[in-house]
């Protein structure tokens, strides 16, 4: 078996996935971000000898915070550039010289199988250069300005994927001359091609699917759902979604016999006062009043609710009791940090977010104009879909001290999933 090193580029920023999600590399996929599952199954191959991961220069420190976890295997963090291609180059750089064979992954592909990686470096040491590939299914048709132009014989196209491997010296002179002539390729085996030097193809996998879309990830979902049930049935027994028993009361599993449940729920509700002479931050949008709300923190009563009904869902108690109101760190903090950390102790605890819906109650002022740019905030925090946070504002029609103007009041649900 020929050894090489792999270069995983997780550096884009994922504007495809949707505005306020934070990028797709690092969105949760049964509590764990994409790209781990991307490192761990490619450490997995027998082919590898050592990884460099590839990302944006701010979440480089991040990042060798938990590769060192994630593998057995040596992997470097190095930072990334504006393009894909420069990210592989810069990956390239990082990888010794005596290092005869080099793959490449996208870090969006979590559902990679080892032997696929595999049987692609294993023709890059015959051939110079590989790719995995697999049949279109669709016919393709080739259009202008609204109107098909012909009909390509689908027979012989291929849809490409990654891993793609190559003889480390032959890459290397790719990305030079595509850098000094200034070419720009969507794949490294287009500027290998560009050398004319030819790529050999292995056949792909229709699973390998690359995550672009939040369908995409809806698909990962159910496609390593369908692998996970598949490996527990060979195994003859039920294995949990979540590696291990998921922490519940008094530390008991969170399910009947020892397994994961699908869904739980969670409930939170926040009060605060108005006060003289404070900002008034909802939903980590500063909104603009006469008064705020009186707190410790920024007494954002919309996130402080949102956060209880997570720590309730996954049974982690309350923001009291993680951020109390007699510590000076948490003085005037921003609430959307807060919220990070209690996404960062339910991620920890085995669980991904799955919604939330929460209503805040105030006479004044009207927020109908600033709920989606609450949504945008909340969800890029939480890592999902803008469509899977509902924000909701309304009054009290004059009643109790909501009504009277005093202060404000927030009610939120939230679902967690494995």
């Amino acid at each position: 078996m020929h050894k090489a090193a792999v270069i995983i580029p997780a550096a884009g920023r994922g504007h495809r996935m949707g505005q306020g999600v934070r990028p797709k590399q690092f969105l949760p996929l049964f509590g764990k971000p994409i790209v781990r599952w991307t490192l761990e199954a490619c450490a997995a191959a027998r082919c590898v000898a050592q990884l460099v991961l590839v990302v944006a220069p701010e979440d480089v420190d991040a990042c060798r915070a938990w590769v060192a976890g994630a593998t057995d295997k040596p992997v470097q963090v190095v930072a990334g550039g504006a393009e894909r291609q420069e990210s592989v180059h810069r990956g390239l750089a990082a990888v010794p010289v005596h290092v005869p064979l080099v793959a490449v992954h996208d870090g969006v592909r979590p559902l990679l199988q080892p032997a696929l990686l595999d049987q692609v470096v294993e023709a890059a040491a015959r051939h110079g250069a590989a790719t995995a590939a697999v049949p279109l299914k669709d016919t393709v048709k080739q259009v202008r300005d609204g109107w098909v132009q012909m009909t390509p014989d689908r027979a012989s196209l291929r849809a490409v994927q990654t891993p793609q491997a190559f003889r480390r010296e032959l890459l290397a002179e790719a990305h030079a001359r595509a850098q000094a002539a200034g070419w720009l390729a969507t794949d490294d085996a287009a500027l290998v091609e560009r050398l004319g030097h030819p790529v050999a193809v292995v056949n792909g996998a229709y699973d390998n699917i690359k995550i672009t879309t939040a369908e995409d990830l809806l698909l990962a979902e159910t496609l390593l759902r369908a692998r996970i049930g598949a490996a527990a049935a060979g195994a003859g027994a039920r294995v949990p979604l979540a590696r291990g028993p998921l922490p519940g009361p008094a530390g008991a599993a969170a399910g009947g016999e020892g397994e994961a449940p699908l869904v739980r729920v969670g409930i939170g509700y926040d009060v605060h006062r108005f006060a003289p002479d404070r900002p008034l931050v909802l939903g980590g949008v500063e909104i603009p009043a006469a008064q705020g709300l009186a707190g410790h923190s920024d007494a954002d009563v919309l996130l402080h609710a949102i956060m209880d009904a997570l720590l309730g869902a996954a049974g982690l108690g309350d923001i009291g009791r993680i951020f109390p109101d007699t510590d000076p760190a948490y003085r005037g903090a921003s609430s959307l940090r807060l919220l990070e950390e209690v996404v960062r102790r339910v991620r920890a605890a085995g669980w991904q977010v799955g919604n939330v819906d929460a209503t805040v109650v105030l006479e004044r002022p009207r927020l109908a104009r600033y709920v989606p740019a609450m949504v945008e905030r909340i969800a890029g925090v939480l890592g999902v879909p803008a469509e899977r946070v509902n924000i909701k504002a309304t009054t009290n029609e004059g009643l109790g001290f909501v009504g009277a103007g005093e202060g404000a009041v927030a009610f939120a649900t939230a679902t967690l999933v494995p």
